[in-house]
């Protein structure tokens, strides 16, 4: 049964472009419908964390400054994923994140993102919008803990999918949902939903 990380970071600000760095990671491992592992650590990057993000997501300055340093928790943090596919609510921005610092300890991510977000515009197309704190209370997914923590952000998201994953092997009577078929069907529009599930059975019967 193919292991799936789901991924979150806590940052300085929107992008590692503009000299934000991480503040905390978490990884959750999901497989077989359940959470099998969880890492999580905050981490020292030597960055200043402005007043704003520290009112969202409750971590200082004094606690980064207490905490690991950053490379040693990005090593931990990789040999914890691993090879293994990765998922993220919102992945374009924890992506950059994970690619910025696996870079600055001399790692490269080699597999690719699935997107919960963009996931979820396609199979609950009519949420009210797709932010992780209304598709927890849309989908009836269970609250790890407080938003904008990254270990409970990271098991939200990994129960988010899972429960996507019902919905689809609910509405297409499909035994299990690949990694790959999740990225077939974040590329394309809640329209072609259907049919990007026929075309992927019809590649997997071949």
């Amino acid at each position: 049964m193919e292991t799936l990380a789901v991924i979150d970071f806590e940052t300085t600000g929107m992008s590692p472009e503009h000299g934000a760095r991480a503040t905390e990671i978490a990884a959750v491992l999901v497989r077989d419908g359940a959470i099998v592992g969880r890492y999580q650590s905050l981490m020292n990057t030597g960055a200043y964390i402005p007043p704003f993000i520290e009112e969202l997501t409750g971590i200082s300055n004094a606690m980064v400054r207490q905490a690991p340093p950053a490379e040693e928790v990005m090593r931990e943090a990789a040999e914890f994923v691993g090879g293994h596919p990765l998922v993220a609510h919102n992945a374009s921005f924890d992506r950059k994140f994970w690619d910025d610092e696996l870079a600055r300890v001399g790692l490269e991510r080699r597999q690719d993102f699935a997107c919960s977000m963009l996931l979820a515009r396609r199979i609950y197309p009519d949420a009210p919008n797709h932010k992780l704190g209304t598709l927890v209370e849309y989908a009836r997914v269970p609250v790890a803990g407080r938003f904008h923590r990254a270990l409970a952000d990271a098991e939200m998201t990994a129960n988010l999918l899972l429960r996507m994953e019902e919905e689809l092997m609910g509405r297409f009577r499909l035994e299990a949902v690949s990694h790959e078929l999740l990225r077939a069907i974040q590329a394309v529009s809640r329209r072609e939903l259907e049919a990007c599930v026929e075309r992927y059975l019809r590649k997997e019967a071949v």
